[in-house]
């Protein structure tokens, strides 16, 4: 599903832990590490996506997490050129996205990558609420950063970047 102006729309999820770090993961043998997120379906609204997509990707479910906030609007991001799928129609040039914050309530162990059938990830660690800005991939940076900026009051008033990593 791509929307006219060439978008996929999709869920971002920011799952946290209480020393407000968050769940960061490898994709499946790739030195890539990213939030969990995947597409929104033609009858499901983003929070369905959402949690169809956390435990696709990561195994939790809905009474293992609390739903902090999500991000007001969408927030949106292009595929650079030379990586654009150009013989599917239609032409999809970025990803629409709506952030959820997560909070983990269940044990660490219920985490699991292992439950698809084609699994996202081989690998997760906790990391702090900031470290994505500086790992994840160059074209997904704004993105995270407005997610991360936008929610983090939510997780933890006072929760803010480090001046090294502007304001």
């Amino acid at each position: 599903m791509i929307d006219p102006d060439g978008f996929r729309p999709n869920v971002g999820i920011i799952v946290a832990n209480d020393h407000c770090q968050v769940l960061w993961a490898r994709r499946i043998r790739q030195n890539a590490w990213q939030f969990p997120q995947g597409g929104i379906r033609e009858n499901e609204d983003p929070e369905q996506a959402m949690y169809r997509e956390l435990a696709e990707e990561i195994g939790l479910q809905p009474d293992q997490v609390k739903v902090m906030g999500c991000t007001r609007g969408w927030l949106r991001y292009r595929i650079p050129k030379r990586m654009l799928r150009r013989n599917c129609s239609p032409l999809c040039i970025g990803q629409k996205q709506r952030w959820y914050l997560l909070r983990l309530i269940a044990e660490e162990s219920a985490v699991r990558l292992d439950l698809s059938r084609t699994p996202e990830f081989d690998r997760w660690r906790w990391v702090d609420y900031w470290h994505p800005l500086e790992d994840v991939v160059f074209f997904k940076r704004r993105v995270y950063e407005q997610a991360l900026r936008e929610l983090a009051p939510l997780l933890a008033p006072g929760l803010v970047p480090s001046s090294s990593r502007g304001s």
